[in-house]
């Protein structure tokens, strides 16, 4: 009887986590710490800035954008605090919070896609494609007439690429499934490998090498608001999207033969559901770069907190998500006082740890079985 009283204590905060209520106290927090992480991260960087700076130029900004109101005060357009804030800081932690909320959603779609708990992004074979894009833009001048952006366009075309060809390898010679899913990422992610590999290989250029390597290992440096803004659009429109999913998603958990049983063929809903995953990290690659972790993390620490209904689990793993990446930029922009480290590099230090802490200490379910 003892014994089954502390089982049941001990399960209690997370059936009341669990519940509508402690769903919806959750959200609130993180929508509004993400509020404040991204007013409060802003002050850090090569030289600190006082929150209330911060504050009045993104006020000044807000309100001549939204109400063209002119404030006159001191951090106008033009100085030098202005455009620290509002030109480079600010963008860079708004795109790591879309960045973020993508990569998350992907991961937490992925795993229910492939009934894999190891799923993100990259394992059927995103990442891979967006490299071999990278390569062969740098090396063999693919997509140059494309202009300046021709780089981020090939990443995004190789893993859109990519992505498809998983599709049609997993419906040769049968429908597609979970575990043809798998085995088609993981073929086609080697060849990527190899063929980038091969490239890099044969054109044994050092400025070449240096810039692929940049951009495979990630970074927010490039941000603008023109890009942002189509950002935040693929990061709002997914998150609408696979809210309107959560039933075929938990029912992606469970199977095949019983979803069949319930009414619903999976099949169809697969291709599509790795489709907008797919176009989702390819604007996110895009704009920065392979970001790793982040997709395989934020899901599973949100799934044992909260359990694996994604009526629960898609947006909070969309704030999750993006509250990570921005205190992650924050951390690559202040960890080595005078230098920035790739945060590809960042996320995969703090994400690998985490993840084998989890498998180390916990064990939760994952859809039908405990992982």
């Amino acid at each position: 009887m003892k014994e089954k009283r502390t089982m049941t204590s001990a399960q209690n905060p997370a059936r009341r986590l669990q519940s509508r209520a402690g769903t919806a106290a959750a959200l609130a927090i993180l929508g509004a710490a993400l509020a404040v992480s991204l007013v409060v991260a802003v002050t850090f960087g090569t030289t600190r800035l006082p929150v209330g700076q911060v504050y009045t130029v993104i006020r000044w900004e807000l309100s001549r954008l939204f109400l063209g109101a002119s404030i006159p005060d001191a951090w106008a357009p033009g100085t030098a605090v202005h455009d620290v804030v509002w030109l480079i800081r600010l963008p860079r932690l708004v795109l790591a919070a879309a960045v973020g909320t993508c990569l998350s959603l992907c991961g937490v779609t992925m795993q229910a896609v492939v009934r894999n708990p190891l799923a993100d992004p990259y394992i059927l074979g995103v990442s891979s494609g967006a490299n071999l894009g990278v390569t062969l833009a740098v090396l063999l001048g693919v997509g140059a007439a494309l202009g300046g952006n021709s780089v981020g366009l090939m990443a995004f075309a190789g893993a859109l690429a990519i992505s498809f060809a998983v599709v049609g390898l997993a419906n040769v010679g049968g429908r597609a499934n979970s575990v043809k899913l798998l085995l088609a990422g993981s073929a086609l992610s080697a060849v990527c490998g190899a063929c980038s590999q091969f490239f890099l290989y044969m054109h044994s250029a050092d400025h070449a090498a240096t810039q692929i390597m940049r951009w495979t290992m990630g970074s927010l440096a490039a941000a603008s608001w023109p890009n942002n803004m189509v950002m935040l659009g693929v990061a709002a429109g997914g998150t609408v999207f696979f809210l309107t999913q959560c039933r075929t998603l938990n029912l992606m958990l469970l199977g095949d033969d019983t979803a069949v049983t319930l009414g619903t063929d999976l099949h169809g809903y697969r291709i599509l559901y790795l489709t907008v995953s797919s176009l989702m990290v390819g604007f996110a690659v895009y704009s920065a770069g392979a970001i790793g972790f982040v997709g395989l993390v934020v899901p599973h620490v949100v799934r044992l907190l909260f359990g694996t209904d994604h009526r629960r689990l898609v947006p909070l793993c969309a704030l999750a998500g993006a509250l990570f990446l921005v205190w992650a930029d924050v951390l690559c922009r202040t960890i080595l006082p005078g230098n920035e480290i790739p945060v590809g590099i960042l996320t995969s230090m703090l994400g690998a740890p985490v993840f084998l802490y989890l498998m180390a200490r916990h064990r939760y379910r994952f859809g039908g079985g405990s992982v």
